[in-house]
């Protein structure tokens, strides 16, 4: 695996390069095909070689679902608590925003706002409010054109399937339940009004709602 890294940056190669064949590689390096069948497939594991049938392999991008993995694992192992995850969430997530109403396009504003309203329309339907919320995140994840803050909120949909349904439940009425779709509609709106600094006050404002109420149902 260190080879074919190395080999990537030594030559500068970019998302959908191809690499070298298997037996190729194996023979530059004096290695068995399958040591070198052994690397590629690992690499492929974590997506960041893509050696589909019947074509070359290529350099691909990181993907979100790969860290998602990482991020649920350290969960489920209490390597991380809950709480530990909000916080690094509430601290990244507090950046994508100022950036997002800096940089993103109109297109991508209607998008997030579209989300916030999606949320509210849906508001009686909590599943379809949770897959809302998750893709209003994700949406300004992309658009603050940082493709690592891309990388780490679409890793965090995991985690937020469980405990979303929780924080939902524990707020303990409807009017608490649109305190959280009000927040979304006043990040979306700053967003597309360019107002970096109530964005990030909104953003950390609906953080500190959900740890609470995820405090409440006895989530740490």
């Amino acid at each position: 695996m260190a080879a074919v890294n190395a080999h990537i940056r030594q030559n500068g190669l970019q998302v959908g390069d191809s690499l070298p064949s298997e037996g190729a590689f194996a023979a530059e390096l004096g290695v068995s095909r399958g040591v070198m069948r052994e690397a590629y497939r690992s690499l492929s594991a974590l997506t960041l070689i893509d050696i589909g049938n019947g074509r070359r392999p290529r350099v691909t991008a990181p993907r979100a679902d790969v860290l998602a993995l990482v991020t649920d694992h350290a969960v489920h192992t209490d390597h991380a608590t809950i709480q530990q995850i909000f916080d690094v969430r509430r601290t990244i997530e507090r950046r994508t925003v100022v950036l997002a109403a800096m940089r993103r396009t109109d297109r991508e504003a209607a998008e997030i706002l579209a989300l916030a309203e999606a949320m509210q329309r849906d508001f009686d339907d909590p599943q379809k409010v949770m897959e809302h919320d998750i893709a209003f995140h994700e949406a300004i994840g992309t658009a603050s054109r940082n493709p690592m803050f891309a990388l780490l909120v679409g890793s965090f949909h995991v985690v937020t399937r469980y405990t979303w349904p929780i924080g939902w439940a524990s707020r303990a009425s409807n009017e608490t339940r649109q305190e959280s779709v009000d927040g979304h509609k006043t990040i979306a709106k700053a967003i597309a009004d360019g107002d970096p600094v109530t964005g990030e006050q909104a953003m950390a404002e609906h953080f500190d709602l959900t740890v609470k109420a995820l405090l409440a149902a006895g989530v740490y």
